[in-house]
């Protein structure tokens, strides 16, 4: 399969992205299916991004659109969120890889996101025999409005799909003598050419919300011991110019120090107190931090988009010897695109600005070379190896600092991360296996990291278990925790309008049926596990708004609406509230000619 639009027999032309039903030219023969290899559930995040969503309307939406069209099948990118544990995750790439797919880092649920998409493969289910079997015409509804009918030749087997491609205002349809009212950029779907089953903006399904709990028990006895590494001087394996930093680390490290030494007179130093020579390190990325006479001088790096940078710092020379050491560091291997052998990375360039004697260039002035650092050869992250250098308490903070701890297993069995508060960037280790690098200090543009959870796999863990920090810059661990993480707050935002859902229906002898008497709107939680409902935290009959966490009432709300839910759903696993008016009463309703919707948060323990 290739993306490739003239692809040659027998290899098929498929498509990748968010809207192939649109985008997609279809197959360029007849005899291959419309594939789509790869839907994006949102984007795999890179350090320094803000979050990226996708919601599950348009992803529903999309879906609905392809086989409308005569899509064949169509595979999420991705559906497991994953964790890039150790070195494993591609150029700027954060641990956590696709943390918004239906299925989180974690393997959480999340919703609505898994189960609106459960409901619109329910509702191309329900479909089927008319999309295997039947023939396709297009109707006109309206300007931005058409109606893709399926029709099995000779038989009743009929399927619709009504669009509103109007991307602001929801429009109202008459088909096939119905009066159907379809929200902005949406489709429905009428596995009978009759009955609305689905929308692809109206969720029937619960939402949740993530959370993360602090451990009581891992967080108990935490404390820490570092060691300082000191930075090399005068390396050996010398030449008169820095080697590339990916031919020179071939992907055992992401570190290499590069050294070299100059000797300055007193006349070439600057004359005046106000004036400091600079330092200058043009780089073709990933990053480097810069040591001078083994003081801290700073850290510089690219980014995904741009990977070269340059790093200028004023430093402190003296006379005589100077000993100058980068370390230069990569952030993951190149991901996509041609010629990735010819990607480069580490400095190219090193002068020296500012001195009495003008510019000194010392690119070629012969450099050493180590790969790796010292910590990583002694194996500072496990057991055995922390035992070959004197640990001390912590102090303040500073740059190339390894830190140890031990901490016992959290209670409970959910998922566990730690919170990297107060680090900025570096590597962690759980009983000598990497979970992946962090990187707290590189601010997004909403300025907060783009990451500041990392998962630590149950499987990882013993009763009391060793952990080890390896900090690049002047992070400290003070603050740094143990958290369980779960999806115990869920809910549920139902309106007058929306259709029943397509778990409700099934298809008998070629017709469609309900399972159930009453297909009225209704809320329906499900807790995680085997848990229960302890606690409504938030409900409203009315016109609330907000987002599953993060609820409010609006103009209007029924009085008695928390003692409802409350009824229906206290002390169950599992509850459906109903929203006919009769449980919700009118008194002091502000809105009494708004339709109506039930929004309700509750918490599962």
């Amino acid at each position: 399969m290739c993306k490739q639009r003239d692809a040659p027999d027998p290899v098929i032309n498929i498509c990748n992205g968010r809207h192939c039903g649109d985008t997609f030219y279809g197959p360029n023969k007849r005899n291959k299916p419309a594939l789509w290899t790869e839907n994006w559930t949102a984007q795999y995040r890179v350090f320094g991004d803000p979050p990226s969503q996708r919601s599950a309307e348009d992803l529903a939406y999309s879906v609905a659109r392809f086989f409308s069209k005569n899509g064949s099948m169509v595979n999420y990118y991705m559906y497991y969120g994953g964790t890039n544990f150790g070195r494993t995750s591609a150029s700027f790439t954060t641990t956590r890889y696709y943390d918004e797919a239906p299925l989180d880092e974690f393997g959480l649920q999340r919703e609505p996101k898994w189960g609106h998409l459960k409901d619109v493969h329910r509702a191309l289910s329900l479909c089927k025999r008319a999309l295997f079997w039947g023939v396709p015409t297009t109707l006109k509804l309206g300007p931005d409005q058409q109606a893709i009918v399926w029709q099995q030749p000779g038989t009743s087997a009929c399927a619709a799909f009504l669009a509103n491609n109007n991307t602001r205002l929801a429009q109202h349809v008459n088909f096939r003598g119905q009066d159907i009212r379809l929200p902005a950029r949406s489709i429905s779907v009428l596995p009978d050419c009759k009955t609305v089953v689905f929308n692809s903006q109206l969720v029937t399904t619960q939402h949740n919300s993530r959370n993360f709990v602090r451990s009581e028990i891992a967080n108990m006895n935490f404390n820490w011991e570092m060691y300082r590494e000191v930075p090399p001087v005068g390396l050996g394996f010398k030449f008169d110019v820095p080697r590339e930093l990916f031919h020179l680390t071939k992907d055992t490290t992401d570190y290499a120090w590069y050294t070299t030494s100059l000797k300055l007179g007193r006349r070439d130093l600057p004359m005046k107190k106000n004036v400091s020579p600079v330092l200058r390190v043009a780089s073709l990325g990933h990053g480097i931090h810069a040591y001078v006479n083994g003081e801290y001088a700073g850290s510089a790096h690219g980014s995904k988009v741009e990977k070269s940078f340059v790093f200028q710092r004023a430093v402190s020379l003296k006379e005589g010897e100077n000993h100058i050491a980068l370390l230069g560091y990569l952030v993951g291997l190149p991901d996509s695109g041609a010629y990735m052998e010819k990607r480069f990375a580490g400095p190219r360039s090193i002068t020296i600005l500012g001195l009495n004697t003008g510019t000194l260039d010392i690119s070629q002035n012969g450099w050493g070379h180590q790969v790796g650092i010292d910590g990583e050869k002694k194996k500072l992250f496990t057991e055995e190896g922390s035992k070959s250098v004197q640990w001390t308490k912590p102090d303040q903070g500073g740059p190339l600092t390894w830190y140890k701890g031990y901490f016992d297993a959290p209670e409970g069995d959910n998922p566990v991360a730690i919170v990297m508060t107060g680090m900025g960037k570096g590597m962690v280790w759980i009983n000598g296996r990497s979970i992946g690098r962090y990187w707290n200090n590189y601010l997004s543009p909403l300025k907060k990291p783009t990451q500041s959870e990392y998962h630590i796999p149950r499987a990882y863990l013993k009763p009391k278990n060793l952990i080890v920090l390896l900090e690049e810059e002047e992070g400290n661990p003070k603050d740094v925790h143990i958290v369980t993480v779960n999806r115990d707050t869920i809910c549920s935002a139902v309106s007058e309008i929306h259709p029943p859902s397509p778990r409700l229906f099934e298809t008998k002898n070629g017709s469609l049926q309900p399972k159930v008497n009453d297909l009225k709107p209704r809320a329906e939680l499900i807790c995680p596990g085997k848990k229960q409902i302890v606690a409504v935290e938030f409900a409203s009959y009315g016109d609330p708004f907000g987002a599953c966490g993060a609820y409010f009432i609006g103009n209007c709300t029924a009085p008695e609406s928390k003692q409802v839910v409350e009824k229906y759903c206290l002390g169950k696993p599992s509850c459906q509230i109903p929203l006919d008016s009769i449980h919700f009463s009118d008194q002091n309703d502000a809105c009494t000619h708004l339709r109506k919707t039930l929004a309700v948060q509750v918490k599962c323990a």
